[in-house]
């Protein structure tokens, strides 16, 4: 069995202190924080993401400011699916993407 890169494989996923992100703890030691309308903004489903072109086509005014997940289920050992308050629940997050966008996030000042 080959080892799992340590920047990709969460120890630890949960609310931050004061419950308004989720917070990724990275094997490497790297955390990432989410808002969670960034997170729904972000969705790679089907849905949101047209599969052809790769255009986003969730509009960001179809998505409530104050939407939350409702719950968070594990894909294996390789991602993360969210149920939103607003009902949408297709998009597989994996650890990759999340790590990926929780740096463009923190780069970018979001």
């Amino acid at each position: 069995m080959t080892e799992r890169d340590p920047r990709i494989e969460p120890l630890d996923i949960g609310p931050t202190e004061d419950e308004a992100r989720l917070l990724i703890r990275w094997k490497d030691g790297y955390a990432s924080e989410f808002i969670p309308r960034d997170l729904r903004l972000l969705c790679p489903c089907a849905g949101c993401v047209d599969e052809f072109t790769h255009e986003r086509t969730l509009k960001p005014e179809m998505v409530p400011m104050d939407i939350y997940p409702t719950a968070i289920h594990y894909v294996g050992r390789y991602a993360l699916q969210f149920v939103w308050s607003d009902g949408h629940s297709t998009g597989m997050y994996t650890f990759e993407y999340l790590r990926e966008i929780g740096e463009g996030l923190l780069q970018s000042g979001a």
